[in-house]
């Protein structure tokens, strides 16, 4: 089952008595069981018709018993369950708290009919080899909130200015992504902050994200490689200037220089072995959008080049975290060597 198939039974008035989601995209499941408590619970039941219990403090004995009670002053009865070690594999703290999962084999059996009892799992995947999670998928109540593409991304900032009555062209929406990044809920912030900004049936150009939208130091850093590998060395000590009149420390920007490097020569490698893009995210642990603006910038450097700049950043970081380099000029002389 996904979120649209389920929305649709929503709005049909059926409600499965047990979902479970989980996935990276933690923003798209809270909308998920917010959009589950509007269609089943009146905003006058909300309070006494909802039951909220984490895993991590509470076992799931007690979960399943409060949704095998039938609902006080409440058409219906809605138990929300945060977990991370009775679906998934259990760390930290989570997995100091034994759980009896018979109970809850045994409920999902025979579940009651006036509770929906929904799992948010805090994690990336669940643990299939467990028999709840094996009966759960049997049941068809897995729904799973990866992150989205890039593609996906646009489309969903589109649509979230459009639904607010405003439009939003395609090139202001990647710079927006540019500057933003792919976390959803500061995604979501900075689109409704535009909508405000242009007004009902108004257009957020790309302007508009100039003006509005700050641009992060990583998205900085980026431009800063880009005119190094065009050997525009006027613009790249233009930026590294501004960087500095932000107070960003030296040190912290050399650092995110090597990071970019270092997974530009991982795409590099990766794009030898035949990976996709997706593949490459899964293998670096970089969200799919941000491996592909690491290739384009990677095409522009040979693996050599890469690992000697890498080398070379490495030395400077000794040198400037030893007091034997000025942390200023030992990263402005870095950048004018890469003309030499």
């Amino acid at each position: 089952m996904d979120a649209k198939e389920a929305a649709k039974e929503w709005k049909a008035g059926r409600f499965r008595p047990v979902y479970v989601v989980y996935g990276k995209d933690r923003y798209r499941m809270r909308q998920f069981v917010e959009a589950l408590t509007e269609k089943l619970l009146p905003a006058e039941e909300r309070e006494l018709g909802m039951v909220k219990y984490d895993m991590s403090e509470t076992p799931v004995e007690e979960a399943v018993a409060e949704a095998d009670t039938l609902p006080f002053f409440a058409s219906r009865k809605l138990v929300l369950v945060r977990d991370a070690s009775v679906l998934a594999a259990a760390q930290g703290k989570e997995a100091k708290l034994e759980h009896g999962t018979e109970a809850l084999v045994a409920y999902l059996k025979q579940p009651c009919e006036t509770s929906v009892l929904v799992f948010q799992v805090m994690a990336e995947k669940l643990d299939e080899r467990r028999k709840v999670v094996k009966l759960l998928k049997e049941q068809d109540a897995l729904i799973a909130f990866q992150e989205l593409q890039e593609n996906e991304l646009l489309q969903w900032t589109v649509k979230r200015a459009e639904e607010q009555g405003r439009s939003l062209d395609r090139d202001a929406a990647q710079l927006l992504l540019a500057r933003t990044g792919t976390n959803m809920q500061q995604l979501a912030h900075e689109v409704d902050k535009l909508c405000l900004h242009a007004g009902h049936g108004g257009a957020v150009s790309g302007a508009d994200v100039e003006a509005l939208i700050a641009s992060t130091v990583e998205e900085d850093v980026f431009a800063l490689i880009d005119a190094m590998a065009s050997l525009n060395m006027e613009k790249a000590l233009k930026l590294y200037a501004e960087l500095l009149l932000r107070r960003e420390e030296p040190i912290k920007i050399a650092a995110l220089i090597a990071r970019q490097f270092r997974i530009m020569l991982q795409v590099k490698e990766l794009e030898q072995r035949n990976y996709s893009q997706q593949q490459m995210a899964g293998q670096i642990g970089l969200h799919p959008y941000a491996v592909k603006l690491a290739a384009e910038k990677a095409r522009r450097f040979s693996a050599q080049t890469l690992g000697r700049h890498l080398s070379k950043l490495a030395e400077l970081d000794y040198g400037m975290k030893t007091g034997r380099v000025d942390k200023t000029l030992g990263l402005e002389l870095f950048l004018l060597s890469l003309a030499a």
